[in-house]
């Protein structure tokens, strides 16, 4: 059935059909079977993702052509997803190093980072920035990236995804970073940043435990953030004015965990960004918004941290 595959393109065309029939969850970097099998294919063929179409009539060879088709066949298979297999996901237009020690880079704060966290900083100066769950390190060293001038931390509660973050930082040759192993702002006593960024969990217990299997691959840890998703959001919002200095902003991913957050703090002055693709569950915040309601936010993060202490300890996640 393979033998009439000969060209790049025909390889292409084939993998997106396979991928659709095998009804496949696409939402690791990309959102489509097409996107996905060109991704695996040039990388098999040691070619850049950003190759000429011209290219596309290039004949492979029969070697080549086995190794396409053993990446298709361990996509649709095992349903790991593409970044996995590669080895690399792209973000904030930089390669990263992508494997099952973090999530594969996706967030639309990289849009947010390439536009210099524009109009929300409004020509604030920044000489001090977070990312607070940095995972494999893609936000933190794309904003140390973009931002030479910045003095930037990242921190994170997993050792497997420091490790990760620090091989992406060699890869990305930057040198003004810092990363640190933290409970998010647990070891950060006395530090203050001009912008605090994060992209935690924020999935919830019922759709962590309902997602396809390709999610299964990463680690639970940045996906699972209880029954409303919003467990760790509570925290960051109750404790960032500690952390941020007096003109400080906090940029936060909470995804569809939004609506919760609205219903559950409607009085708190949230400014929700949209993207080239539309509103994704990004809010941004003043330090004094977030001053003028500490007392109702601590009241529900302190309240959520005594009721996660017995589930914790009996060892019930």
């Amino acid at each position: 059935m393979t033998d009439e595959l000969r060209t790049i393109i025909d390889l292409i065309r084939y993998g997106a059909s396979r991928f659709n029939a095998a009804g496949l969850t696409f939402g690791h970097s990309y959102d489509n079977a097409l996107d996905e099998a060109t991704q695996l294919t040039l990388h098999a063929l040691h070619l850049p993702h950003d190759i000429g179409p011209a290219y596309g009539q290039a004949r492979v060879t029969l070697a080549e052509k086995e190794e396409i088709l053993g990446l298709f066949l361990r996509r649709i298979e095992e349903r790991v997803p593409a970044a996995y297999l590669t080895g690399e996901a792209w973000f904030a237009g930089l390669s990263f190093k992508s494997d099952p020690r973090a999530l594969v880079p996706r967030s639309p704060i990289a849009e947010l980072i390439e536009s210099g966290f524009e109009p929300w900083l409004g020509g604030r100066e920044v000489r001090r920035a977070l990312d607070l769950c940095t995972g494999s390190g893609c936000i933190a060293i794309s904003m140390a990236h973009y931002n030479p001038d910045w003095h930037v931390d990242g921190v994170d509660l997993s050792d497997d995804a420091l490790a990760l973050a620090r091989e992406n930082q060699a890869r990305l040759r930057v040198d003004n970073l810092r990363l640190l192993r933290s409970d998010l702002f647990a070891a950060l006593a006395g530090e203050h940043y001009d912008l605090i960024v994060s992209n935690p969990p924020y999935v919830t217990d019922a759709e962590t435990d309902a997602l396809p299997k390709e999610y299964s691959h990463e680690p639970e840890l940045g996906l699972r953030a209880g029954a409303d998703g919003l467990d760790l959001v509570l925290q960051i919002l109750r404790d960032a004015p500690l952390h941020l200095t007096e003109d400080g902003l906090l940029v936060c991913e909470v995804g569809e965990a939004e609506q919760a957050l609205v219903q559950l703090l409607p009085e708190l002055p949230l400014a929700w960004v949209e993207f080239k693709v539309g509103q994704m569950g990004v809010f941004v915040a003043e330090r004094h918004d977030l001053v003028a309601h500490n007392a109702r936010i601590r009241a529900l993060a302190d309240a959520r941290e005594r009721a996660a202490a017995p589930r914790a300890a009996a060892g019930l996640f």
